[in-house]
């Protein structure tokens, strides 16, 4: 029988048949996510999960565990002390944090039940303040706190979830039948997601931590069928996203496949943003 064993991250066997190893693969990594029990967030989740990994969710709300896969912390990530608290948990439990994911954000889902009938010139400075934090203050919060086993070991992933809303504008024109919009609040977190990640892959870099960010188009889910055809008419692909359609990128940016990169904002919006 050949011997097999490892060099420069693929497997060789004595014949020196090269065997490339899964880049891709996340066993046995721990990863942190915020605000993962939403529709997304959800997919995220599953992503990491099919690539082995064991995955936190922190989020405000309690959903389901999966024995040996996902674990729940139920808290605020505006309230510092409680994330403190939550660090010291998680690290007492499972030892690491290999990979950090800021996902929570406030996003209206503008629909005929849910609408904003306020616009830009009515926007309270108490809503502005809220979305603001949560979406740009929590990512903040959360980085800063469980940041610090990554800083400790010289090595880590942190991957910031943004949106195509990130690099363009929202189109008012496909609520306007809806009598509503889309907030001011959400475009600013977005892009400030983005600067976020240039900032942090910068600042990490010396600490062989790597920091990216993902912008992804909407995904096609119960919106409203006039908006469906509206918003066709701007992706050069005349779609939108189907569910888990960012499934890989996620895996490629969470591990050792994506190992040169660091600082960028992944664009995947059917061509939306190149037109």
């Amino acid at each position: 029988m050949d011997k097999v064993f490892k060099r420069n991250n693929v497997v060789i066997n004595s014949t020196e048949k090269i065997i490339t190893m899964d880049r891709f693969n996340l066993k046995n990594k721990v990863v942190l996510i915020t605000g993962g029990s939403g529709f997304f967030g959800s997919q995220i989740i599953q992503a990491l999960v099919e690539k082995k990994a064991k995955v936190i969710n922190i989020d405000k709300k309690k959903g389901k565990e999966k024995k040996g896969k996902i674990f729940y912390y139920e808290t605020n990530i505006l309230n510092e002390k409680k994330l403190n608290q939550a660090y010291k948990i998680i690290i007492k439990k499972f030892k690491k944090i290999d990979v950090i994911i800021n996902n929570a954000a406030i996003d209206y889902k503008p629909n005929k039940k849910n609408k904003l009938q306020d616009n830009f010139s009515t926007t309270t400075l108490d809503r502005w303040n809220h979305e603001i934090s949560v979406g740009l203050t929590g990512a903040f919060l959360v980085t800063k706190i469980f940041s610090k086993y990554m800083i400790k070991k010289k090595k880590g992933i942190i991957l910031n979830i943004a949106s195509d809303l990130s690099v363009i504008a929202p189109d008012q024109r496909l609520y306007k039948h809806l009598n509503t919009h889309k907030p001011v609040t959400y475009s600013v977190i977005k892009h400030g997601i983005v600067g976020f990640t240039k900032f942090l892959a910068s600042y990490f870099a010396d600490r062989n931590i790597r920091v990216n960010s993902i912008s992804p188009g909407g995904i096609l889910h119960k919106q409203d069928k006039k908006f469906i055809k509206k918003i066709k008419q701007l992706i050069p692909l005349r779609r939108m996203a189907k569910k888990n359609e960012y499934k890989e990128i996620i895996q490629f940016l969470c591990s050792d496949a994506s190992s040169y990169m660091t600082g960028q904002n992944i664009i995947i919006d059917g061509g939306r943003s190149t037109i």
